[in-house]
């Protein structure tokens, strides 16, 4: 579902990301207009979850989870698109989620009256664009930047919709020791930031008759739209304290391009795209930086085939492959780590109604212990997912999935041998507006 935000400029009819069942459509605003919308959006699920996750701790302390659980979560999309009166479109775009809440049992979304509960939303994207189809278009704020809005082939349009990189889906009913994914670029890590991207206008190709077009981004830290200072240090404790050595997440002149090239031939609709992402570390305050910048290479291909079997059929199908300098969540990886390497790939199938999907990634990447023999010095991770949808009506679905990770080469000393798996079930309902 995270692509409900990636909307404005597809209206325009430019690339942008695979993925697009679930943008947010921007209807078509007359010149010299304004609308103004209130979209949302609201999922819930009960699930049956194991793993290795499911027991810790000892003696008083310990504990047992219990295999049956819900979870879900709101999001709330008010923004507006406009149109002078000479045909540059324009607007603004805000995510508002639910924020997550401490299982404490007193009361809704937590305890209001203890700081152990939160209530309320908060802001998850927050942007503006400006630009016309010919030109291309401009967006600045906290949103989606080239390396997600162009990643093609990952397919997640089942199920719950994001699988592996939900917020508030079956991923986060799962117990601890399930895998964490580099191969989704749409997570958080990259699209919560504050950047500037561009958006190429379609360039035709005479040849294929297809379309070329590209989206660069620039991204100077890895800070939210409200947070000005762009380094850490013991002044900045809104941001982070002072870190030795450097810090594995906190990101400076972060750049990524992609460039992408679609072709309709009779009935089959294929999408490709190849870029990359270069980031390097902040300062760090004492001592040697410990971590190596961040280069990631991004490859994707999918196509859709339409009435395969019936005429109002059609089935997608999928790959991508990223590969680089980069650690799970889209952190630094520690000096001297092994280059990550991942891929996924994926299909789904709609025939009216009903759609199946499935996926699976595989991924190899630093263990974070370099120089420390603790399972070698690679940690592979591996997920796949199944899902199964019913539309009830255009604003409502009904979903069932299944989903199973597995973990080799943890640094956590808890787990035998550093393996580790997580499975679950849920049955779940996706209401849109």
């Amino acid at each position: 579902m995270r692509k409900l935000l990636l909307s404005t400029v597809a209206a325009a009819g430019t690339l942008l990301a695979a993925g697009a069942a679930h943008a947010q459509a921007a209807s078509p605003v007359a010149p010299g207009t304004v609308k103004v919308h209130l979209n949302g959006y609201l999922q819930y699920m009960f699930g049956v979850v194991g793993g290795n996750g499911m027991s810790g701790g000892s003696g008083a302390t310990s504990y047992k989870n219990n295999s049956l659980g819900t979870i879900g979560d709101v999001r709330l999309y008010p923004g507006f698109d406009g149109m002078t009166t000479n045909g540059i479109a324009y607007g603004a775009q805000v995510e508002l989620r639910t924020a997550l809440s401490s299982a404490n049992g007193n009361g809704v979304n937590g305890n209001s009256a203890s700081s152990n509960g939160v209530n309320g939303l908060y802001v998850r994207r927050a942007y503006g664009y400006l630009g016309t189809a010919e030109y291309g278009y401009a967006r600045f704020g906290q949103t989606d930047g080239a390396f997600t809005l162009m990643q093609y082939g990952v397919i997640e349009q089942f199920g719950d919709g994001a699988q592996w990189t939900a917020d508030g889906g079956l991923i986060n009913l799962l117990p601890s020791g399930h895998p964490g994914n580099f191969i989704y670029a749409d997570q958080g890590a990259l699209y919560t930031t504050d950047k500037i991207v561009y958006i190429s206008p379609s360039i035709q190709d005479p040849v294929l008759d297809g379309k070329f077009g590209f989206i660069v981004s620039f991204e100077p830290n890895s800070n939210g739209i409200k947070e000005g200072a762009s380094a850490i240090s013991s002044s900045s404790s809104e941001l982070n304290s002072a870190v030795a050595g450097g810090s594995a997440s906190r990101r400076r002149n972060t750049f990524d391009a992609m460039a992408g090239y679609s072709v309709k031939a009779g009935a089959f609709d294929t999408k490709l795209s190849v870029g990359y992402l270069r980031s390097s570390p902040l300062g760090n305050t004492t001592g040697a930086q410990a971590y190596s910048p961040m280069g990631v290479f991004q490859a994707g291909i999918q196509t859709t085939i339409t009435g395969l079997f019936t005429n109002a059929d059609n089935i997608t199908l999928g790959a991508n492959v990223k590969s680089g300098s980069v650690v799970d969540g889209y952190q630094f990886k520690k000096k001297g780590g092994r280059d990550a390497m991942a891929y996924i790939v994926g299909a789904s199938y709609v025939n009216g109604p009903y759609a199946l999907g499935a996926s699976f990634f595989d991924s190899q990447e630093a263990n974070g212990k370099v120089g420390a023999e603790v399972q070698g010095h690679t940690l592979s991770e591996y997920g796949v997912a199944v899902g199964a949808n019913y539309v009830v009506a255009k604003p409502m679905s009904l979903f069932v999935q299944y989903m199973y990770g597995n973990v080799h080469g943890s640094t956590a000393t808890t787990l035998p041998h550093g393996n580790s798996h997580a499975q679950g079930v849920a049955a779940g309902a996706t209401i849109k507006w």
